[in-house]
């Protein structure tokens, strides 16, 4: 059903204007260590289509220039003099742009599912970091016409938002617009400028803020894993979350508390984990995008980094709630800035004091943050408490199955697909969470958010988890 009628590959040669190796840049450090302890590469999947009347040529041209115009995309690991692990950035090569095209007979609809296939499907290809370059593409052509691009980022190379200037970029080439100067910073300079003393000291002040929140962290977030007696089966599970009525509630809660809705969203979904499992004040891992760094703004590298910071949900009303993740978030982004390498070194030397590790197991990423929307502003007038009732019953939870493997015991995506919808992607270690406390927190998320949308009193009503809770859930 999604096998093309043929598969070609083209050559396409590209030569860039900077060159070298330097130590990986401190986002890149710190994906790379995800990726290692969880066996994902998060690769990230795109799509353009492509003006009408192109040819490979154009598509093959439009690659070229893309290679030759960003440093990160000819980016591949070595090691240096002392056998360290670094990034070597060529000045020349060449790379495949594969030619996928599909049955004569294949209508629009088949079209858009054999995209839908790649971007589901293409991803899980992994990249060989140290011989291939950090980006996969493809034309998908039919009846002669190329349609689309389709391609893979490695996220070694680029975040959310260089995947987004990439795709300005590509927009731009393919529109017929002047190419834009190769970028500076670009990857390699901001691996140079992380060794200067300045960025040194900013990393050290982040690592003081991490150990006054590491310092009073258990040894995990949920407690300690235990293996359920009564339940077989794979043990790390994931779902999907869908509600609009929770989007419109999170919109009517920002509008009233002046808050953004990345804010919102993390305060209610910290409230909604405190009243399914009792664990507050909760620590949390986020994710940081440092962007608003003096230089940063439009450099193609991994730039994001995890953050931490802790909320305290009880005996506060959601707004209030609201109040203290504004001011948390505000401080964790300011030390979000780190070399990965020191925040081992503080993790080591506070196992060490403490005699056991311990570890921030519960992240939350909301993926929405490197998006403008500029229709949110809008959106906030016209919410009424009618609105939301009305979109009550599209809520949806999905059970998506297992996964291989995690090293948290919860991460939550807020993903940008589809707009207007609170989506949700949950991963969880059923041995620290049961499929029933993972449906009342999902569930929960809704429930907080439409009990606080027009009510500023409403309360969090985040309680102790009972022993019996924490017994019966425990097998």
């Amino acid at each position: 059903m999604f096998e093309p009628a043929s598969r070609d590959r083209v050559v396409v040669q590209f030569t860039g204007a900077q060159a070298g190796a330097e130590p990986l840049t401190w986002g890149q450090k710190a994906i790379y260590e995800d990726m290692q302890a969880s066996g994902n590469q998060f690769s990230m999947p795109g799509r353009m289509k492509l003006p009408e009347r192109s040819t490979v040529e154009d598509a093959a041209a439009l690659l070229s220039g893309l290679m030759s115009r960003h440093a990160a995309l000819r980016m591949r690991l070595g090691a240096d003099g002392a056998g360290r692990l670094c990034q070597q950035v060529a000045a020349s090569g060449q790379i495949g742009l594969d030619i996928l095209t599909l049955p004569g007979d294949t209508d629009r609809a088949g079209i858009e599912r054999y995209i839908d296939h790649l971007w589901d499907t293409w991803p899980l290809a992994r990249f060989d970091f140290y011989r291939d370059w950090p980006l996969r593409m493809a034309v998908l052509r039919h009846r002669d016409a190329c349609l689309h691009l389709v391609w893979v980022l490695s996220h070694l190379v680029a975040d959310g938002g260089a995947h987004l200037l990439l795709l300005d970029d590509m927009l731009a080439a393919g529109a017929g617009r002047a190419a834009s100067e190769p970028r500076h910073p670009d990857i390699l300079d901001v691996a140079r400028s992380e060794q200067a003393p300045q960025l040194r000291q900013l990393s050290g002040r982040a690592m003081r803020y991490w150990e006054s929140q590491l310092r009073r962290t258990p040894a995990q977030t949920f407690g300690e894993p235990t293996h359920p007696r009564d339940r077989a089966g794979q043990r790390y599970w994931q779902g999907r979350f869908s509600s609009p009525a929770a989007h419109l509630a999170i919109l009517a809660i920002a509008k009233r508390t002046g808050t953004d809705v990345t804010r919102v969203t993390l305060a209610v979904i910290a409230t909604a984990i405190g009243r399914a499992t009792g664990v507050h004040p909760l620590t949390i891992k986020v994710m940081v995008n440092n962007r608003f760094r003096p230089g940063l703004a439009d450099v193609i590298a991994p730039i994001a980094e995890n953050s931490v910071l802790t909320i305290d949900t009880a005996g506060a009303s959601v707004d209030e709630v609201v109040a203290r993740t504004r001011s948390a978030s505000l401080t964790a982004g300011m030390r979000g800035y780190y070399d990965p390498d020191e925040l081992g070194e503080v993790m080591a030397r506070l196992d060490a004091e403490r005699g056991h590790p311990a570890r921030v197991t519960c992240r939350v990423n909301d993926q929405r943050a490197m998006i403008m929307r500029a229709d949110e502003k809008a959106s906030l007038a016209e919410v009424t408490p009618e609105q939301v009732r009305q979109r009550l019953a599209e809520t949806s939870l999905t059970w998506l199955g297992p996964r291989e493997h995690m090293h948290e015991q919860v991460n939550i995506l807020v993903e940008p697909r589809p707009p207007g919808v609170v989506s949700l992607h949950m991963m969880w270690d059923r041995w620290s969470l049961t499929n029933e406390q993972v449906e009342v927190l999902l569930r929960g998320v809704e429930e907080v958010a439409v009990e606080a949308a027009f009510d500023p009193a409403a309360p969090a009503r985040v309680f102790p988890r009972p022993p019996a809770w924490t017994d019966r859930h425990a097998r």
